[in-house]
């Protein structure tokens, strides 16, 4: 019998906010073959209050702290988009294996200097594109995969909410999302980017993608109404609508994946249920619980590729591929394509 690799990820999480308390800084605890050394915030007040509540031995208010630190192998970087570039090529020439929130940068362009900076130092970079390790998503490509639904011809985002969006609980002094000097774009890039990236999980990159996208309300500097069409390599196409100024009548939250012998629908932010309608069967619904640390799955794939026993679908190309299509639909253009190939 072969022994199994039984190498541990140590690692030092920069950043410790809403999301690290819950969704991720758990999980990282959690899976066998991981655990966490330090902490850093630039806070250290903040920084040493959230190692004493969840058992971290170390609170720095420096990143460098972390990147110096031999016995840390592994950086989480779950601070906003601004930083995220700063900190990869910085973890990167420390050696270190980076585990980056979402979306993976502000700009495709620096989604680029990213994924190079890792291919130089010769270390992996995952991005927290946590849905790729969802049971309903993975319900969905089975469902694909075994071509219950025929050839997919057509995609369609439906993603309508109030301007106080309950999706994201954020109070309004402390709202990053919608400052694109921070976030990149709003709403749309917070949200957008999670459908997106399942999108091309699902169907592969998207090859070709046009839009719009306006501040309509001028309640804050980002973009509040964004329209996307899209193209995939194998001839199927999509369309996609993101409004956050719309009234509580018209809020929406689904995704249909439309094919030549059925269809495929689920909401994307609400309960995580999987609907499934063909001619030879009718109408099946499967329904599907998620844990409250909804990174755990991902960051399990993440463990497993390190220990050389699995692979982490949600890499350093993938994320890069949504920073652009999302740039398409906003009209910004670059004179890179992304990575067309696996991951």
């Amino acid at each position: 019998m072969t022994q199994k690799n039984t190498k541990e990820l140590c690692w030092g999480i920069i950043g410790g906010g809403e999301v690290c308390e819950v969704k991720s800084g758990p999980a990282l605890m959690q899976i066998s073959g991981s655990r966490v050394k330090s902490i850093m915030r630039r806070n250290l007040k903040k920084a040493k209050d959230f190692a004493e509540r969840h058992g971290i031995p170390n609170a720095y208010n420096e990143a460098d702290k972390l990147f110096k630190d031999p016995e840390i192998n592994a950086i989480y970087i779950a601070t906003p988009p601004d930083t995220h570039a700063d900190y990869t090529v910085k973890a990167a020439a420390a050696g270190k294996l980076i585990y980056v929130e979402k979306p993976m940068a502000r700009t495709f362009e620096e989604c680029q200097i990213m994924i190079e900076a890792c291919q130089q130092a010769k270390v992996p970079l995952f991005v927290a594109y946590y849905r790729r390790a969802f049971p309903n998503i993975l319900k969905v490509k089975e469902l694909l995969k075994a071509n219950t639904i025929g050839s997919i011809r057509s995609v369609n985002i439906s993603l309508q909410q109030r301007l106080e969006t309950e999706i994201v609980s954020l109070t309004a002094e402390n709202n990053w999302r919608v400052n694109p000097k921070i976030a990149g774009g709003g709403y749309f890039y917070d949200l957008a980017s999670h459908q997106l990236d399942t999108l091309d999980f699902l169907l592969g990159p998207i090859t070709e993608a046009k839009g719009y996208s306006e501040n309509q309300s001028n309640t804050y500097e980002a973009d509040d109404i964004t329209l996307g069409s899209f193209k995939f390599a194998n001839g199927a196409v999509g369309q996609g609508l993101w409004c956050f100024n719309i009234s509580s009548v018209s809020q929406q939250d689904s995704i249909t994946l439309l094919g030549s012998k059925g269809q495929i629908s689920f909401p994307f932010f609400g309960d995580n249920h999987v609907l499934l309608e063909t001619e030879a069967q009718g109408v099946q619904k499967f329904n599907f619980e998620i844990s409250k640390h909804v990174h755990k799955p991902l960051i399990q794939t993440v463990v497993d590729e390190f220990q050389g026993k699995g692979s982490c679908p949600s890499t350093d190309i993938s994320g890069a591929r949504t920073n652009w299509v999302m740039e398409q639909f906003m009209g910004k253009t670059s004179n890179k394509k992304p990575s067309e190939k696996e991951g």
